[in-house]
């Protein structure tokens, strides 16, 4: 029988994670919202304590770092099936963004290229790249939701690979130390060509171009970057060099399918803030919401709330299956699409509803309920929009190829 509850072996993460969002991120999300690109170092002294936790194994799992999909043996798993880092990540990241998103994307050695590393990296690579604080570059001006349209290149000169290109909407790209890239070794082989690199902040030839202001997670940054003969180790490719055609988008892929769970918890802890504090102002205010009666019974407040925590719990067990899954090295590209459609497109219809229902005080500064509503909406947007995710999805179900249906 599967159990929908949290493993107990997580419970003292979950509560560390809960803790360290209400005590430290969400004092502080006001403050660095309205500061936008300036540095929270409050997140030093959490960065420095993850760290100790995770040297003394305490905090496994916790974070983008955590992803590693081949660091366990399933044989030592009870049963023949094992709740391990990919699911710790997700359930840690729900509780973080449940005090703030973009504090969660600041935090020094989480970035989303961290988890491209997990992901992709050797073991050699793995642990040269440990500590690392990673960006992950990927989209460019001419190519947003088609990553397989890369046009940044690479090309193998001696020892070193020589980069050229253009990136936008690099996150954490100007706190980061390190970016990992996405490039092509040859454009006429297609996505089967595109590999990523690790290059290091302040390597010649890589420019930072500006830093963005947004609509919201206003507190972290995100960088443009330019490419101008920016020579990196060739062992600092990551994984194996050789183009595979049948391999094609795998290590893209592969990445994604790590990192779409963690933007679908992100999605998740959002919204969880929004209807745990939208329920208690439609309290305050009088109105009643009757878990034992139909919601056609009731209120049109507390009938629209029930079908938001609906959605909302939707999008939970689906985080929950694609991180599950990854967990137990079985395929689950379908899945973390699917998490990441139904979370992203919850996270952004509860959030903004959420507002509506709280009336002036949603809509004002009053509350975090008008933040939590444009935070939200990147989450529909990075590491594949609804409508890519959509088409993942169609054609996974499908059996087409991306050729066949686009």
């Amino acid at each position: 029988m599967i159990n929908l509850e949290a493993p107990k072996k997580f419970r003292p993460l979950i509560g560390q994670a809960h803790q360290v969002a209400m005590n430290l991120l969400r004092p502080n999300s006001r403050k660095y919202d309205l500061a936008e690109h300036e540095y929270p170092k409050e997140l030093d002294m959490l960065a420095a304590m993850v760290d100790g936790l995770s040297e003394s194994g305490q905090a496994s799992g916790a974070g983008a770092s955590g992803v590693r999909r081949a660091e366990d043996d399933p044989s030592k798993s009870n049963g023949g099936t094992r709740n391990g880092s990919n699911l710790a990540s997700v359930l840690s990241v729900m509780e973080m963004c449940w005090g703030d998103v973009g504090l969660l994307l600041s935090m020094p050695r989480q970035g989303l290229g961290n988890s491209a590393i997990a992901s992709v990296a050797d073991d050699e690579q793995a642990e040269r790249f440990k500590g690392v604080w990673a960006g992950m570059a990927i989209t460019e001006p001419g190519c947003g939701s088609d990553s397989a349209s890369i046009r940044t290149t690479a090309r193998l000169d001696g020892d070193e690979y020589v980069i050229n290109g253009e990136k936008i909407y690099v996150t954490a790209g100007d706190r980061a130390d390190h970016i990992v890239v996405w490039a092509t070794l040859d454009e006429s082989l297609g996505r089967a060509a595109i590999k990523s690199f690790v290059v290091p902040k302040g390597t010649p030839g890589m420019t930072m171009e500006r830093l963005e202001h947004k609509l919201g997670i206003r507190a972290s940054d995100t960088a443009a970057f330019r490419f101008e003969d920016c020579r990196v180790p060739k062992e600092n490719l990551l994984g194996s060099p050789e183009i595979d055609p049948k391999q094609g988008f795998a290590g893209a892929m592969a990445t994604f399918d790590n990192t779409r769970p963690l933007v679908a918890a992100m999605a998740v802890g959002c919204a969880r803030a929004s209807l745990e504090l939208t329920k208690e102002l439609l309290e305050r205010a009088g109105v009643d919401i009757d878990y034992d009666r139909p919601a056609q019974t009731q209120s049109a407040a507390a009938a629209t709330f029930l079908q938001l925590e609906a959605d909302w719990e939707a999008a939970y067990l689906l985080t929950l299956q694609a991180a599950w899954l990854a967990d137990n090295r079985t395929p689950n590209s379908l899945e973390a699409s699917m998490a990441k459609a139904k979370a992203g497109r919850a996270g952004s219809e509860v959030t903004l509803r959420c507002v509506e229902l709280a009336g002036s005080l949603g809509y004002s500064e009053h509350e975090l309920l008008e933040k939590w509503a444009r935070d939200s909406k990147i989450l529909d947007i990075f590491e594949g929009t609804q409508q890519i995710q959509q088409l993942i999805v169609a054609r996974r179900l499908l059996g087409k190829t991306s050729a066949e249906l686009r």
